[in-house]
């Protein structure tokens, strides 16, 4: 016997669409084939591994800056939240992220907003595990004034663990950019300790968007 009135059909529909916009998927691990190397300074290795029970992205630099990204709109309004996980082993030495002898990060994950096809037309926020820069500071990168830093996390307290972090990304944008952007176009990963001429071995887990 066929359990499903129209009704019942109509209401499922509903249901599924509204689950499919409210979280989207931006790396799902182990499925990394819509992200594209950057290299800025030497190449820093990722690669697919499993830890912890879980699929995780393994990224080792030493004296290296370049990242993955992977390029993809995203409507704020409708998933305005970023959520993601992250392990490092260690973090840096003797290092002001606040220079550019210094700017350098054990693990980071950026959003990157593009209003035309020039460089100075772009700008991104930078979500980092800092060294040294207290937890729930922000500044602004070293290399250029496109770009703001924020320390999600800081120092080794939590180093060799696994740690999950949620932005509001719409908010940030507005209050650490002061601009009215409501969407991003590319999402990135970065380990790098290219300035600093040290190493650090950092763990991604999956990055995704939600409505709440």
């Amino acid at each position: 016997m066929n359990l499903y009135t129209p009704l019942s059909l109509l209401l499922l529909t509903a249901t599924l669409s509204s689950a499919s916009t409210n979280h989207l998927d931006v790396l799902k691990l182990p499925d990394i084939s819509a992200w594209k190397q950057e290299v800025f300074s030497g190449v820093t290795s990722y690669e697919l591994v499993h830890i912890d029970n879980q699929h995780a992205l393994k990224a080792v630099s030493n004296q290296s800056a370049s990242g993955l990204v992977r390029e993809m709109e995203i409507d704020l309004n409708q998933t305005p939240y970023m959520n993601w996980s992250w392990k490092v082993d260690s973090i840096l030495n003797n290092v002001d992220e606040t220079k550019k002898s210094g700017d350098d990060y054990p693990a980071r994950v950026y959003v990157v907003i593009t209003d035309g096809p020039f460089f100075w037309q772009t700008r991104a926020l930078s979500y980092a595990w800092a060294s040294k820069k207290p937890q729930g500071s922000s500044w602004p990168n070293a290399f250029t004034d496109k770009a703001t830093m924020v320390a999600v996390e800081s120092g080794e307290d939590l180093v060799g663990e696994w740690v999950e972090e949620k932005r509001n990304i719409l908010e940030d944008i507005k209050r650490l950019l002061a601009i009215d952007a409501t969407r991003i176009d590319a999402v990135a990963i970065m380990t790098d300790t290219d300035n600093s001429k040290q190493s650090a071995t950092a763990y991604y887990g999956n990055i995704y968007f939600t409505s709440e």
